[in-house]
Formats: C-alpha cells, structure tokens, sequence
C-alpha cells in the first residue's frame, strides 16, 4: 500500500506545475492533499476525479483559503468532513475515508505565523483535535493521518532550530503538545520510525534561497495507528519537481 501527502498550496496551481502528471505515475493507493485554495465551483473535473481515482474534498467557506482531500483507488464505505468543531470544519481542514478496518484522512493543522491572532486559533486547533485523535485510536481502527500538521517536533525537524524557538510551528507549546499524540495516544511518526537522518524536510520558505540551500522544516507527516506504522517498509520526501513550497511525503507500507 502506498500513500502520499502533499500540500498543493493551491490545487489549480500545482497543476499546472505538472502534480496530476506526476500523481498518476505514482500508483499510489491513496494520495492525500492539502491547501486546495478553491471552493468546489473551481474544480476542474481533472482534480475532482483523475483517472483511476475517486476523490472527497472539504472546502473552506473562505474563498481561495485552506481546503483539504483523499484521492483513492477504492471507493471508500463512508467520508467524514469535519471532525465536528465548527470553527475549524468552516476552513475545510479534515477529511476522513473508511475503508473497512482502515481510515485514511487527510488533515490541514492551521499555521499561527500571520498574526497573534491566528497562533492563538492555532492553540484552540490543537485543544480540540486532540480529544478528537484519541477517539480514533478508541475506535480499534486502523488510522493514518496524513498532511501538514503545522508543527517541526524536534530540533532535527528543521534546519534553524536555535533562532525559531520562539516562532509558530516550533514553539514549546506545540511541540509538547505533538509530544502527547505520540506518546500518550501512542500515534506513531511513520518517516521518523524508518528515516532518523537529520536534514530531511518537506517546506521550505520562500525567502532567502532556502530551497537551495535545503534551509527547511518537516511539518508533513504521515501519523498513524502502531500497527499499521510498524508495516512502513519505504519512506521517501520527492524533490525532483517543485509543485508548491512542500513536497510530497511518500510511505509504502508492507504486507499483511
């Protein structure tokens, strides 16, 4: 089984940088996608359903804000948008597929670097996911959430850590707080079982060369239930073509 997240930081725009020519040589099971920026009025019918895919989306009510979905070669039993908090299922931020024992969701965390405000949005994220994370794992199901999760959890997770430990996405708080879905949800950090190298990330800014000169963070991730994270047998962050300021997270995951 193969699964892919990536943040398209505009669906409209990563294809036509190419990511649907790309996404279909892929073969993967499942591809998850966040930051379509588009409401369901701006979807071409090629990003609704490309050839081989059933494809679920949770818009935003903002125009051109946020927005999230699955493409999968099955279609799934049942789709869940929203995880019931109505503050955060108005920006089109989580969608959920049941496949008998396995959901597949894919899920946008807000960013707090614009403004205070939306940091302290970020917090109020964080206390309801949560609570919503541990049911899953109650559930019994087998469970991979994948997508931009707005958060570098270690020092190894991005390049300058020194000077951004009082900025969003790797402040104390935040941290911690991803600490606790590891540790007492017992979610696993599916590339970190497999790659424990340093330098290897999945956004990087738009400012000062730091594509180049690979000045980056890992905020994408897959995060899953420990069984099906102890199937993981490939992991890999594709970088050959640029289709947003992310780039696609690729786990393969083994045989029963």
């Amino acid at each position: 089984m193969k699964i892919i997240s990536a943040n398209l930081n505009g669906i409209r725009s990563a294809a036509k940088k190419g990511f649907f020519d790309w996404m279909s040589k892929q073969n993967a099971d499942f591809v998850c996608v966040q930051e379509l920026k588009a409401q369901a009025s701006d979807m071409m019918p090629e990003f609704l359903a490309p050839p081989g895919y059933n494809g679920c989306f949770h818009y935003a009510e903002k125009k051109g804000y946020s927005g999230a979905g699955v493409y999968a070669k099955k279609k799934p039993n049942s789709v869940q948008l929203g995880f019931g908090c109505q503050e955060f299922d108005a920006e089109g931020r989580y969608v959920q597929c049941d496949f008998d024992n396995l959901s597949v969701i894919s899920v946008y965390c807000p960013s707090g670097s614009s403004s205070e405000e939306r940091q302290l949005a970020k917090f109020r994220f964080m206390e309801v996911f949560l609570p919503h994370l541990a049911k899953l794992v109650a559930s019994g199901r087998e469970i991979v959430i994948c997508g931009d999760w707005n958060i570098a959890h270690q020092q190894i997770d991005l390049k300058n850590w020194r000077s951004n430990q009082k900025n969003s996405g790797f402040l104390p708080e935040e941290r911690a707080w991803l600490s606790r879905v590891f540790d007492e949800l017992t979610l696993v950090d599916v590339f970190r079982r497999v790659d424990t190298r340093a330098e290897q990330y999945t956004w990087w800014s738009n400012r000062g060369q730091a594509w180049a000169k690979n000045v980056g963070w890992r905020i994408d991730y897959h995060v899953a239930t420990p069984g099906i994270a102890a199937k993981a047998s490939a992991v890999s962050i594709y970088k050959e073509e640029r289709f947003s300021d992310h780039a696609p997270l690729i786990i393969e995951y083994g045989g029963n």
